[in-house]
């Protein structure tokens, strides 16, 4: 079975025989990976009514209808939380990730690939009680995802690592959150005294990863 890297770098960081909820599961590849290949038992759920007639049809395809548990829901809404559980959220942005996310109370795990705005991400996450097990920066169809794998517990992390990560392996990445940057430092105006020094240093904190 082929999948994308993106999905691939997700199925690889859930824990084998978990109890996954898929959340925003679209067609539900990473639940018939998951299914096929990991020993998990997966529930793939999304609120577009067309993602679940492109799931059925992909689950019947692997002879999986009596294995993965579909519903058509919004975010958790309506799902029981089983334990020794894996919740996945990709494909869309931090602020939905968020609200889907208010109760984490049952949750033990989270695998998060988001759209946008990994600062607020990482930091609210990690002010619910999580902490950053894993992370991994793939390049796909010359898009950088990030996909950040949670656990329950607690850690310190400073500036950089809420706005860049705790995995800055990927020389690709870091020179394009440089040239991002700088970017930015070219079109703010000079007035801007705090906002240009804080680029600065950030840059600086980048460049000691080369």
């Amino acid at each position: 079975m082929k999948i994308s890297k993106r999905l691939k770098t997700i199925c690889d960081l859930v824990d084998k025989k978990t109890n996954v909820i898929d959340v925003g599961c679209d067609h539900a590849l990473i639940d018939i990976y998951l299914t096929k290949y990991n020993e998990n038992k997966c529930i793939a759920a999304d609120i577009s009514e067309n993602a679940i007639k492109g799931a059925l049809i992909n689950i019947e395809k692997y002879n999986l209808t009596n294995e993965i548990d579909v519903r058509i829901t919004d975010g958790l809404n309506g799902i029981t939380i089983p334990d020794n559980n894996t919740i996945i959220l990709s494909g869309m942005g931090t602020k939905t990730i968020l609200k889907i996310l208010e109760d984490t109370n049952n949750i033990n795990n989270l695998i998060i690939s988001s759209h946008n705005d990994l600062y607020l991400l990482r930091k609210n996450i990690i002010k619910k009680g999580f902490y950053i097990d894993t992370e991994a920066i793939i390049e796909d169809k010359k898009i950088f995802y990030t996909v950040i794998k949670f656990k329950k517990g607690k850690r310190k992390y400073n500036h950089y690592n809420y706005t860049y990560g705790i995995n800055l392996s990927n020389k690709e990445y870091i020179n394009y959150c440089i040239e991002k940057n700088n970017t930015v430092l070219t079109k703010l105006p000079k007035k801007y005294v705090l906002k240009r020094i804080k680029l600065i240093k950030e840059n600086n904190y980048l460049k000691k990863h080369l």
